[in-house]
């Protein structure tokens, strides 16, 4: 595994673009002479985008940062200039760069911009045994620079951008194809680069993802709440809240906090008095808002029982490992020597045991193994489950060693 504790020479500190800090693109104009320069260019794209995670509604962009050779940095302002098809358009032959790929990509899908290629330098640095794959870190071990860290976490759907803050995204991109470089020459010394180009060309070609059903149970702390009405008050309270911060564009737990809806599903309050003495909904918490969050509660209260949610979700899969040994002690012994197995050929192969198959389609084979349990059926069935080739390559085989000997 490559190592990230070993002494050497202190990092460089990358303090600038080696261009400088270009100006933010926010008019057609502008935009237009960024497309030709980016279309002119050649080899890889550095793409990177800012959210506002924390601060506003949604996963929108609120700045894009992209870098090619011959055309330097640009800055793009997704707001100003909300459609940027004709920008992923002048590159779309080209492979995209992204550390991380599968958290913009959603961002950049919105704004027009969606990669044929990609080389996602975190899913990259996973497969090939680093420790630790934040960007900074990775600069820092592969290539010997520090990257500046402040600024990761600030809203960035404030206007204008603080210099200090262009700064930073500028620099996410600077040494972008370089990590690329250096770890796809390290993935290809270690024998895994048709594997991860594997992967990287199953997450280009990934579809959006549906819906969440049912996303308020993923309120934090609903677990701690056991009758049905009062799931029903989580539900109208998390609806509620959702409306107004989608209205308002703000993060929903700027609205009203989770552990606040928690805190009223459980109480049940019977009127705004009550309900302003509960943590969350203090002297900060004005007549209007109480009442709205008041009448989402008496929503709930006055349901029939037939609409209120159930208290446990229709099962999905397999049951949770834990209920294994009692409901199929056999299917459970099966998992056992499975979950042993890929973890310590993970092991060998020097990556996370959830790269080289994730803990769910071990799962899903151990709960209703194939009839025939040879490799090829093994293999079959995780083909079905979605698993790439080099994944069934590597594991096809010692899942049906395990499943016949348990």
């Amino acid at each position: 595994m490559p190592s990230q504790e070993a002494a050497g020479p202190a990092p460089v500190p990358l303090l600038t673009p080696r261009e400088g800090v270009p100006p933010v693109v926010a008019d057609e104009a502008a935009l237009d002479a960024v497309v030709s320069a980016l279309a002119e260019g050649s080899g890889p794209v550095a793409v990177d985008a800012e959210r506002a995670s924390g601060y506003r509604y949604g996963q929108r962009a609120y700045l894009v940062q992209l870098r090619r050779e011959g055309a330097g940095t640009s800055l793009i302002d997704p707001v100003a200039c909300p459609d940027l098809s004709a920008l992923g358009e002048a590159v779309s032959d080209a492979e995209w760069v992204l550390h991380a790929a599968t958290q913009d990509l959603p961002c950049l899908r919105d704004i027009g911009m969606r990669p044929t290629r990609l080389f996602d330098t975190e899913l990259a640095g996973r497969l090939a045994g680093f420790a630790r794959v934040g960007l900074g870190v990775m600069v820092e071990t592969v290539l010997g620079y520090s990257l500046e860290k402040g600024h990761s976490a600030v809203d960035w759907s404030s206007r204008p951008l603080p210099d200090p803050w262009l700064r930073y995204a500028a620099l996410d991109v600077e040494l972008l194809v370089d990590l690329r470089d250096a770890l796809e020459e390290e993935l290809g010394h270690q024998g895994k680069l048709e594997w991860a180009l594997e992967e990287f060309a199953a997450i280009a070609a990934a579809p959006p993802p549906p819906p969440r059903k049912d996303p308020w149970r993923r309120t934090s702390g609903v677990h701690k709440v056991r009758r049905r009405r009062q799931l029903g008050v989580v539900r109208e309270l998390w609806e509620a809240r959702d409306e107004t911060a989608r209205r308002r564009d703000l993060s929903p737990g700027k609205v009203l906090a989770d552990a606040a809806i928690v805190a009223a599903a459980q109480a049940m309050p019977k009127d705004t008095r009550t309900l302003a003495a509960l943590p969350g909904f203090g002297h900060r918490t004005n007549r209007r808002q109480l009442q709205q969050w008041q009448a989402a509660i008496d929503r709930a209260r006055e349901l029939p029982e037939e609409e209120l949610p159930q208290t446990a979700q229709p099962p999905q899969g397999p049951p949770p490992p834990r209920a294994w040994a009692e409901r199929d002690p056999v299917a459970a012994a099966r998992l056992t020597a499975a979950r042993a197995a890929v973890t310590a050929h993970a092991e060998e192969l020097r990556m996370p045991q959830e790269n080289l198959l994730t803990p769910e389609l071990v799962r899903r084979v151990c709960w209703e193994p194939p009839a025939d349990g040879g490799p090829e059926a093994v293999g079959a069935a995780l083909r079905a489950l979605g698993a790439r080739e080099w994944q069934i390559g590597q594991t096809a085989g010692l899942l049906a060693k395990a499943l016949s000997e348990s």
